[in-house]
């Protein structure tokens, strides 16, 4: 069974070689596996809770999309998005924070911190406490729950956050589902071999401490940024404390087991620290050099960056828009048609059928979806260059005639004729799928 990764990058930043060996690098990893369907985006409305600096928030979405690119992100594999493209997002938004309890997000970490703050410095409560960083969590909820992750790599910090997506979920499938679990539960997964780094002090590598070594600056930042990693006194020919030392720890992070060996034999053997560094700097750039020459040729490429997220986005949407239409029917947002009124002014809920909805794509073209009985997804239209032909295809496969359905993989397609008309999502296996290709023959069969 395939399993739903979802990561987010908050990009409020530049990423340090910290990021890269902590989530970066293991996230690429995690989606070559055969049954991994990853979702990796830029959280850049999440950036504006916390940084108003709009440069920074547009330079730190190019450099963080260039990155993940140039180290090796398959995008024809993972989907690869910025949040701010997918408008689906904050309208789930606002559906969850609906039905989130008050009491639910005054416990989180970060407002309770920042109320604690206050409450010390003398202050009111909720003094500089914006929505947004109030609603934070019900925004992380919405990124999960619009895909219907499985999984969520987090840190320790965002564990409880991932906890409310639960809890936000659980009580909307409670009361809108009708026995149907709309949004699947997520799991946070915390990677407990995951590197965390030591910076040039020896403290966590962090922005914040100003510690950091630079993950595609030029190799001389990167030979100078080394040179200043904190060592003790040991002079060269002394015995050296591999496994005390700041420095072994970063190498460990990048070498091979033979490598780490051989490296700790020659400290424990007395190797001079300005000779272990520079090991540490042809290793780092052994493994880094040519991801920094593709970072650089992205960076230089602005315009391939966008149309690269924007493939991303759109693929992304294909997913997002049908299954927040069904939210929305969900939430009692209906077309007037799923009412009849009868004798006597009283009015009855028709009863469900399967159901064709046309709409406007945003370059303008028509397409059509067709819903089974239960609000599912069965058959995406091709795009159509004007209303009339939409209706004309959607009407023909009404008609009675054969249906040409085609099988591909775990989804199928609807032809006309030598015309492709339309494609089905991708279902979880041959079971789904067949019964999905049963429920297009039922919603399209002649009615008596």
């Amino acid at each position: 069974m395939t399993t739903r990764i979802l990561t987010g990058i908050t990009t409020t930043g530049t990423p340090h070689l910290g990021n890269y060996a902590g989530a970066i690098r293991p996230a690429i990893v995690a989606s070559r596996a055969a049954d991994a369907d990853s979702f990796y985006f830029l959280a850049d409305y999440h950036a504006l809770i916390k940084c108003d600096d709009p440069a920074r928030i547009q330079r730190s979405r190019l450099e963080i999309a260039a990155t993940w690119l140039a180290l090796g992100l398959d995008t024809d594999k993972a989907t690869f998005y910025r949040q701010s493209d997918i408008p689906e997002i904050p309208e789930l938004c606002w559906l969850l924070t609906c039905v989130a309890g008050k009491g639910l997000l005054n416990r989180a970490h970060a407002y309770k911190a920042s109320v604690d703050k206050n409450v010390e410095a003398g202050e009111d409560p909720d003094a500089g406490v914006t929505m947004g960083l109030f609603s934070y969590p019900v925004l992380m909820a919405a990124d999960i729950l619009m895909f219907n992750a499985h999984k969520v790599p987090v840190g320790r910090d965002q564990i409880q956050h991932v906890e409310m997506a639960r809890d936000i979920g659980q009580r909307f499938n409670h009361l809108f589902g009708q026995g149907r679990e709309l949004f699947t539960l997520p799991e946070a997964v915390i990677e407990e071999e995951v590197a965390t780094l030591p910076g040039l002090d020896g403290r966590k590598m962090s922005k914040s401490y100003d510690n950091t070594i630079p993950l595609f600056g030029t190799a001389k930042q990167l030979k100078d940024a080394i040179a200043r990693i904190v060592t003790d006194s040991k002079l060269p020919g002394e015995p050296k404390d591999a496994d005390g030392s700041h420095l072994f720890t970063l190498y460990q992070a990048f070498a091979s087991q033979a490598q780490q060996a051989e490296f700790r034999a020659e400290l424990e053997g007395g190797l001079a620290w300005g000779e272990a560094k520079n090991r540490l700097y042809q290793l780092l750039e052994n493994e880094l050099g040519e991801a920094r020459e593709r970072y650089n040729a992205l960076i230089a490429r602005p315009a391939d960056l966008e149309d690269i997220l924007l493939a991303g986005a759109a693929k992304a949407r294909r997913i997002a828009t049908p299954f927040l239409g069904e939210l929305r029917e969900a939430v009692g947002l209906r077309s007037f048609r799923e009412q009849v009124q009868v004798a006597g002014g009283e009015k009855k809920k028709a009863t469900k059928s399967a159901r064709f909805v046309s709409f406007r794509d945003d370059d303008g073209s028509f397409r059509f979806r067709l819903l089974d009985a239960a609000g599912e997804q069965l058959l995406l239209s091709k795009s159509f260059a004007d209303g009339k032909a939409a209706g004309l295809a959607s009407k023909a496969l009404q008609s009675g005639a054969e249906l040409d359905v085609r099988s591909e993989g775990l989804s199928f397609s609807v032809w006309l004729g030598d015309e492709q008309i339309g494609d089905s999502p991708a279902f979880v296996d041959d079971g789904a799928l067949q019964q999905a290709i049963a429920r297009l023959h039922q919603a399209l069969a002649p009615q008596e």
